[in-house]
């Protein structure tokens, strides 16, 4: 069933999203605090509107760099009316920041799910993400012919805090899993050993994640030299893994492997590095 479908955040999953839900049949607009940011997903076949045009939609999705700029927009959208809208909350937060958001929403008269995502831009494409739902049962239930179109697998997970406990769980392997395979790759230092065949040989084993096996060639080029831009950067993974860090400290849990790997990614930002695949921070490793 088509239905129109307002994104605020027009980045590189915003704009997948409005590319994705288009051409699956839905009326879509998108509003971003730099309207020129818009014009991929207007180009998609999306709508570019101000706040009004998307508070009057029937579904909105939040796509926005952190808490606090979800924060301020969706204030200024309960502002404006968000009566019977159902709100589907998209990035990485704190559960305590979720849960803030839910209050907003739901004071503003809207159904509210925060349903973090596991996956990029090519997933987001191809409706492959994984979806890490919470909320309640009826706004699960009624964001689910959305999310059916952007994730192969949509998950109910409770509260809006489970939810977003989950996406800190999901991507805190991948963020250290970077500096340990450059920890590997230092082992065959003067083996002569070429890296394409160390990293295809590590993707085959059980040392090998998805992330590898999708991303092989990527990490083979950054090791050659050509560092890659990331469509879920080194920036983005400093960013959650300071956020697990900060729910661990808060409740007294100790992360240490966490812990170490946060000073590697911040020589890797102070770097110039932000922009690019977690590989090169593989890469600074296995040539340390």
């Amino acid at each position: 069933m088509s239905q129109t479908i307002g994104i605020a955040g027009t980045g590189r999953m915003g704009t997948a999203f409005a590319r994705r839900l288009a051409e699956t049949g839905h009326r879509v607009r998108v509003w971003n605090r730099s309207p020129d940011r818009t014009a991929a997903a207007v180009a998609a076949g999306a709508e570019a509107v101000d706040l009004p045009g998307l508070a009057a939609c029937e579904v909105i999705l939040l796509s926005l760099t952190d808490a606090a700029a979800s924060r301020s927009v969706l204030r200024n959208l309960a502002a404006t009316g968000l009566q019977g809208r159902l709100v589907i909350e998209m990035s990485t937060l704190l559960p305590d920041e979720a849960g803030s958001l839910a209050v907003i929403a739901g004071t503003a008269g809207a159904d509210f799910l925060h349903c973090p995502v596991g996956g990029t831009v090519a997933p987001a494409l191809k409706g492959q993400l994984l979806g890490m739902a919470g909320g309640t049962p009826a706004a699960f239930d009624r964001a689910r012919p959305v999310l059916d179109q952007l994730c192969r697998r949509v998950e109910h997970l409770g509260t809006p805090a489970a939810a977003a406990r989950m996406k800190l769980a999901v991507n805190l392997p991948l963020a250290v899993y970077w500096q340990v395979l450059g920890e590997s790759l230092a082992l065959l230092r003067g083996t002569g050993v070429p890296d394409d065949l160390a990293i295809s040989l590590i993707a085959d084993s059980s040392a090998g994640p998805n992330v590898l096996k999708t991303r092989a060639q990527v990490v083979v080029d950054t090791l050659a030299g050509t560092d890659q831009p990331g469509t879920f950067d080194i920036a983005g993974l400093a960013k959650d893994l300071g956020l697990a860090l900060t729910l661990a400290e808060s409740e007294g849990v100790e992360l240490p492997l966490a812990q170490a790997t946060r000073s590697r990614y911040g020589a890797a930002l102070a770097a110039g590095l932000g922009g690019f695949d977690g590989a090169s921070l593989t890469r600074r490793t296995a040539e340390r």
